[in-house]
C-alpha cells in the first residue's frame, strides 16, 4: 500500500489568495450623495442673475479691489496665519493615516535573523545519542510574511476612510483659508473706515473749534450768552471724545491685522475707504452649485463618505478573517552553509478565525457606525443648507446697502444745508444756538452715517464672495481626488 503525499508550493498558495482577495465583495453600503432639496432660486437674488454654471471667482478675489495694502496684508495672513499652518500638519497627519491603512492592503515582509550556541545536559535520565554534540550551534536566516486577505472588504473600505479625511483635511484648509483671506479683507476695511471717520471728526472738531471762538467773542461783546459759550465747550468736548474713541478703535483693528498677517507690530498707513472701488459682483448662480463650490460643503460630504465606509468596516469585523503566512530562509549549524540548498527552510500557511461568541460586541459596533453615519448626513444637510443661507443673508445685504447709499447721501445733503441755514440764522439773531447744535450733531450723524454704509457695502460683497465658495473651484481640489 502507497501513500501518495501532495505539496502546494509557495506561488500556487499564493495565486489563491488573490483569487480570493479579487473575488471577494466588499461588505457595508456604497456611498450615495443625500438628496438636499434646495429652492429653485435665491429670494431677493435679481432677475438673471442666476446661471446654471457656477460663478468664476478667481482664486485672489481680494484683487477686485485695487489696493496694494490690502493684497500685501491678505498675501502675509495666507502665508505667516497659524490656523492655516494648523490645518497644513493635519492634511500631512491624514495623509500618513491613508498611507498606514493602503499598506495593509500588501503583505508585509520581514526578515528575521538569529544565532544561537547551547549546550545539552549530559546527566538527564535519557542520555544524549552518541551522535548529538553536547555543544551545538543554530543559525538562522529567514524572509517571513503576514497577509490579511481582504475578502469581505474590511481594508478596502478603511482604506477609502482614511482618503476622505485625506479629502476632508484638505477642504478643511480651504475653509480657513478663505476665512482668513475674509476676516483680513474685512477688517480691512474697518480700519480704512475708520480712517474716513477719524478725518471726519477732525473736521468737526476744527469747526466746533471755530464756533467756541467765535460764540466766546460774541459772548464778550454782549452778543451771546454763557449758555451759548456752555453749549459749544459741550459740543466740542463731545467731538474731541468721540475722536479719541475713534483712534482706540482704530488701534485695535490694527492690533488685528497684526495677528492675522502674523507681524504683531504692523503699521498701516491711512487711508480712505470711500476711494475703494466697489467691485463688480459675480453672479450666484443656481443654489445646486453650491454643492461643488463651497469648500466647507465638500468637507462635510468627504466627512459623511469616510463615515459611511466605516460601517462596512465594523460590518466585516462579524465575518470570517484569512491571513496567509510563509517563511522562507536557511538554517544551518554553521554559519557559512546558510545560504546553501541543504540548508533551505520554508513553510506557508492560510489561517481563518471566525467570531463564534461575542456576546453582541460586534453588532453594538456596526449600529455606532450606522449611527456616525446618520450624524454625517444631518452634518451635511445643514452644511448645505446654511450655505444656501449664506448667499441669501449676502444678496439681501449687499442688495440693501446699496439701495441705502442713494437715501443717505441725501441725508448728507440736507443735513449740510441745515446747518448752513442754522448757522446764519443764529447769527442773524432769529434762533438759539441749540438749534445750531442741533444741526451739528444731525450733520455729524449723517457724515459718518455715509462713511458706514460704504464699510458696509464693501464688507457684504465680502460675504458674498465668501458664501459663493470664492478662490475655489470643482477642478482645483485636492491631490488626493485625483489618484
Amino acid at each position: 500500500m502507497s501513500t501518495q503525499r501532495s505539496y502546494t508550493s509557495p506561488t500556487g498558495l499564493a495565486g489563491l489568495a488573490m483569487v480570493v482577495l479579487l473575488t471577494g465583495c466588499a461588505v457595508g453600503p456604497d456611498y450615495k450623495r443625500p438628496d438636499v432639496p434646495l429652492p429653485a432660486a435665491y429670494p431677493g437674488a435679481a432677475g438673471g442673475s442666476a446661471t446654471a454654471q457656477p460663478a468664476a471667482l478667481a482664486a485672489d478675489w481680494w484683487k477686485l479691489y485695487n489696493d496694494a495694502t490690502l493684497n500685501d496684508l491678505v498675501a502675509g495672513a495666507l502665508q505667516n496665519n497659524t490656523d492655516l499652518h494648523r490645518a497644513v500638519a493635519q492634511i500631512d497627519e491624514a495623509q500618513a493615516v491613508l498611507d498606514e491603512a493602503s499598506s495593509t492592503l500588501f503583505p508585509e515582509l520581514d526578515l528575521g535573523a538569529s544565532s544561537s550556541r547551547s549546550r545539552s545536559s549530559t546527566l538527564n535520565a535519557q542520555p544524549l545519542p552518541s551522535n548529538v554534540p553536547v555543544i551545538s550551534n543554530s543559525n538562522r536566516l529567514a524572509l517571513s510574511t503576514s497577509f490579511e486577505l481582504d475578502f469581505w472588504g474590511k481594508l478596502r473600505r478603511a482604506s477609502q476612510a482614511a482618503r476622505a479625511q485625506v479629502l476632508s483635511s484638505h477642504y478643511a484648509r480651504d475653509v480657513i483659508a478663505l476665512s482668513v483671506a475674509g476676516t483680513t479683507t474685512q477688517s480691512y476695511f474697518t480700519l480704512r473706515a475708520l480712517d474716513a471717520q477719524i478725518a471726519v471728526t477732525r473736521d468737526i472738531l476744527k469747526s466746533r473749534d471755530e464756533s467756541l471762538a467765535v460764540i466766546k467773542n460774541r459772548a464778550a461783546s454782549g452778543l451771546a450768552s454763557d449758555l451759548d459759550v456752555n453749549q459749544a465747550q459741550v459740543a466740542r468736548a463731545d467731538a474731541s471724545l468721540q475722536l479719541r474713541d475713534l483712534q482706540r478703535q482704530r488701534a485695535l483693528m490694527e492690533h488685528q491685522l497684526g495677528l492675522l498677517t502674523g507681524k504683531l507690530d504692523l503699521k498701516v498707513a491711512t487711508g480712505d475707504v470711500m476711494t475703494l472701488p466697489m467691485p463688480s459682483l459675480p453672479p450666484v448662480g443656481l443654489p445646486s452649485t453650491l454643492l461643488q463650490r463651497r469648500p466647507d460643503v465638500q468637507q462635510a460630504e468627504q466627512a459623511l463618505i469616510a463615515a459611511n465606509a466605516e460601517i462596512g468596516v465594523s460590518r466585516a469585523a462579524q465575518f470570517p478573517t484569512f491571513s496567509l503566512t510563509g517563511d522562507f530562509g536557511g538554517q544551518s549549524a554553521k554559519l557559512s552553509n546558510i545560504l546553501k540548498s541543504g540548508a533551505r527552510i520554508w513553510s506557508v500557511g492560510l489561517n481563518g478565525l471566525m467570531p463564534i461568541f461575542d456576546a453582541g460586541k460586534y453588532a453594538a459596533r456596526t449600529r455606532q457606525a450606522e449611527a456616525v453615519q446618520r450624524q454625517a448626513v444631518a452634518g451635511y444637510e445643514k452644511t448645505v443648507q446654511t450655505a444656501f443661507k449664506d448667499v441669501a443673508d449676502a444678496l439681501t445685504n449687499v442688495e440693501q446697502t446699496n439701495a441705502a447709499a442713494t437715501d443717505i447721501q441725501s441725508k448728507v445733503k440736507a443735513a449740510r444745508n441745515v446747518l448752513r441755514l442754522s448757522k446764519l440764522r443764529y447769527d442773524a439773531g432769529y434762533s438759539a444756538y441749540l438749534d445750531v447744535l442741533d444741526a451739528q450733531r444731525t450733520a455729524n450723524s449723517a457724515e459718518l452715517a455715509l462713511v458706514q454704509n460704504r464699510q458696509q457695502q464693501l464688507i457684504y460683497s465680502v460675504d458674498l464672495m465668501k458664501a459663493l465658495g470664492g478662490g475655489w473651484s470643482a477642478n482645483q481640489a485636492a491631490p488626493m481626488a485625483r489618484r
